[in-house]
């Protein structure tokens, strides 16, 4: 059985961001999980090192969790949103306004963090046209983002490697300095974050009158590999969008709901955006919702008789779901209960120390961590930082030691992602962090032979 499975992923399946050669060579199923673990269909079992692709809270099968959607299912499994609501979809909007910066008011549904950009972007995009600026149409984005993968989205992304084949495709966007303190000429946090926040301000004071929204991740750059903003830089940007009259777009899918030490990673500055997405976290990891908060004043600029033609025409055909709005209000309910964004912060400082034990070998050039969100980025000289070449896919193999070994994570070029689920005690942290530094070991020292 297991054998059929397997030649039948390889025969019928196209997986996300997968070489699917490398798939056929590597091939992975999962079968269950329990807790921090998973098991595949040969029954071996593995931490899940980076919650299921940044977005597990509690770990799999929990209880409360499965109930919230069982009880929905005995009402209602979905119900459009388009002229109406539903009962789990409004509830849930007015706790998320309860726990968002306190500028933020509503609250628009969808089914992924891309989706949620793309909505953004476009709120961004009309509401100066229904306020009578329609010059103002560009947008300002920081190199290396990533939003996520639909047009809008990679439009305002700028990661080579993901975008340039779809160059065509996309509309043009300014693309702005971000600190990135390692590769950095000074590696001085200061200075770095003070230059970019220079060439930035250079840019919005040429062009604000054109720029309608400028859109950055939240303090983490996190498919560029896990790049952790200097203190003082995303208040920097506010402070500047604020001067210059251009709409905030925080990207918040992979950084909210606890996953940094606060609810939000824009809290760690006091930042208020003109538009939020969020997504991954909010269901626990269980059911597919995003969320896109906007300001009142952005809204209300779409308030209007129909005639004005001022609607925000955008929706999807799952917007809303009673399943997935269900399960994410007992996820909300389960933070408060068990306190789950303080004992992340309290955590994260002993995952601090965990990872200092990194630091010794010789090929680990830098360490990067905000809460639960951690990169470890992998060089060939660490006194030089010269990076290994990228034909070698020193990550890629680290990560299949790392399966070998009994743990999952999917690396970003030669930085290895760890973002364990926020449930994961210290001594399951001690456990994978182990796992690791083994795997670390063993391909790099064959590596630099």
């Amino acid at each position: 059985m297991t054998h059929e499975l397997i030649e039948k992923s390889k025969k019928y399946l196209w997986l996300p961001f997968t070489q699917m050669k490398d798939y056929d060579e590597q091939p992975f199923i999962v079968e269950r999980g329990e807790g921090i673990k998973v098991k595949d269909i040969h029954g071996k079992e593995y931490y899940d090192g980076f919650s299921s692709v940044w977005l597990n809270v509690h770990g799999h099968r929990k209880k409360e969790l499965d109930n919230a959607i069982k009880q929905q299912l005995d009402k209602i499994a979905h119900s459009t949103l388009l002229g109406m609501t539903n009962v789990p979809a409004t509830e849930l909007a007015e706790k998320l306004v309860g726990i968002s910066p306190e500028k933020l008011t509503r609250v628009f549904y969808s089914d992924s963090g891309a989706e949620a950009m793309e909505i953004a972007l476009k709120m961004a995009f009309q509401y100066w046209q229904n306020i009578g600026k329609p010059g103002k149409q560009k947008f300002v984005s920081m190199r290396n983002g990533y939003h996520g993968d639909t047009i809008g989205a990679v439009s305002v992304g700028s990661i080579e490697l993901f975008h340039h084949v779809y160059g065509p495709l996309m509309f043009d966007s300014f693309k702005a300095p971000i600190p990135y303190v390692y590769r950095s000429k000074s590696s001085d946090p200061a200075t770095c974050r003070d230059e970019c926040l220079r060439e930035l301000e250079q840019l919005l004071a040429e062009h604000h009158n054109e720029i309608a929204a400028l859109s950055i991740e939240s303090m983490v750059q996190g498919a560029a590999g896990m790049i952790v903003m200097p203190e003082g830089f995303l208040s920097g940007v506010r402070r500047l969008c604020t001067q210059y009259d251009v709409l905030m777009i925080v990207d918040e899918v992979a950084t909210g709901f606890g996953r940094t030490g606060k609810m939000f990673a824009c809290e760690h500055e006091g930042v208020q955006p003109d538009l939020m997405a969020a997504g991954k976290g909010i269901t626990g990891g269980y059911l597919p919702i995003a969320v896109t908060f906007a300001t009142e004043q952005i809204y209300e600029a779409f308030y209007d008789d129909y005639t004005k033609l001022k609607t925000f025409f955008h929706g999807h055909s799952y917007t809303g779901n009673q399943l997935g709005c269900a399960v994410a209000i007992e996820n909300l309910r389960l933070f408060e209960l068990e306190n789950i964004v303080h004992t992340v912060s309290e955590k994260s400082s002993e995952l601090n120390q965990l990872l200092s034990e990194l630091n010794e070998l010789p090929c680990v050039g830098d360490i990067r961590q905000l809460g639960f969100m951690c990169g470890i980025e992998l060089v060939q000289s660490k006194q030089t930082k010269q990076p290994f070449p990228a034909n070698g896919r020193i990550g890629y193999h680290v990560s299949l030691k790392m399966r070998e070994l009994g743990m999952l994570t999917r690396p970003l070029g030669d930085v290895i992602v760890f973002m364990p689920p926020l449930v994961s005690t210290k001594e399951d942290l001690q456990a994978m962090i182990a796992i690791m530094k083994q795997a670390i070991m063993e391909v790099t020292n064959v590596a630099i032979r």
